[in-house]
């Protein structure tokens, strides 16, 4: 309590202002070295209480300040999820203290397909020392399970070539899913010419009648702020790359998922 002043009135007390130390989980991110994207999502979505802390991992097909070709190519994708790089940035993100692990990356999967992303995870749990770990692919097969889907339409972003987006497809079908709509967006080649509105207004006259929901491809493709519109646009569940990867992590957490609002009825979902 403040002492009295000279004129016999209480100093009042001090405000004191969030600093984002009382958080009731922590989550751990691994990100490409020069990608904003998913920080800025994941941050975006999660309630005040969830912490999101990144580890960066070297990427080849990125420049200085996130710059990229039109079209990645297939080699520094694939190297993105083997060791030493990956492994090594897991293992420093573990002695953090989180409590669970993201793979904040769509385009490794597809390449090295399902059966080398189980390996990756659980090389990298090994490097966690027992962390959960969890990745934007296998997350949205979980996700797409979980709400009942069956048939789904797949947009990728701009910069996957139409052979990256194919490897895409396959790994859904290769997962018992029927997909009967699979393509890069055509939007502008570029994370920073994407818009919410633009990529709703792309996306939705291309959704088949025949798709359950729309899986949106790529965690450095900016997609979190279009899921409600397209979800009330289309009526049908929407999941793109951030979203699955925070719904995942905060189950791996033991963590709730109905505090996250306005991203998507995957939150909401038992």
């Amino acid at each position: 309590m403040r002492t009295a002043g000279s004129g016999g009135e209480r100093e009042p007390e001090p405000m004191w202002q969030p600093d984002g130390w009382d958080v009731r989980v922590r989550l751990g991110v691994l990100t490409p070295h020069a990608d904003v994207g998913p920080e800025s999502e994941l941050r975006a979505m999660a309630p005040a209480d969830v912490g999101v802390h990144a580890a960066r991992v070297p990427f080849g097909a990125m420049g200085a300040r996130g710059a990229m070709d039109p079209t990645i190519a297939l080699a520094p994708v694939r190297a993105f999820a083997e060791p030493p790089y990956v492994d090594d940035a897991t293992e420093l993100l573990a002695a953090a203290p989180v409590a669970a692990i993201a793979f904040a990356f769509t385009s490794s999967a597809y390449v090295i397909g399902a059966r080398g992303e189980a390996a990756m995870l659980a090389r990298l749990a090994g490097r966690a020392h027992g962390l959960p770990v969890v990745a934007t692919c296998a997350a949205t097969v979980e996700a797409l399970h979980v709400l009942g889907v069956t048939r789904l339409c797949l947009v990728d972003p701009p910069w996957f070539d139409a052979e990256l987006n194919g490897l895409g497809r396959a790994y859904y079908r290769g997962a018992g899913f029927d997909v009967p709509y699979a393509a890069p967006c055509g939007l502008p080649s570029g994370q920073g010419l994407i818009r919410p509105a633009a990529l709703h207004d792309w996306v939705a006259p291309r959704v088949p009648d025949a798709a359950g929901a729309v899986v949106v491809g790529g965690n450095g493709f900016r997609a979190v702020g279009a899921v409600e519109a397209l979800e009330t646009t289309l009526g049908r569940p929407v999941l793109t790359a951030n979203q699955v990867l925070l719904w995942a992590a905060l189950r791996a957490a033991a963590a709730p998922t109905d505090g996250v609002t306005g991203y998507g009825r995957l939150f909401a979902s038992r």
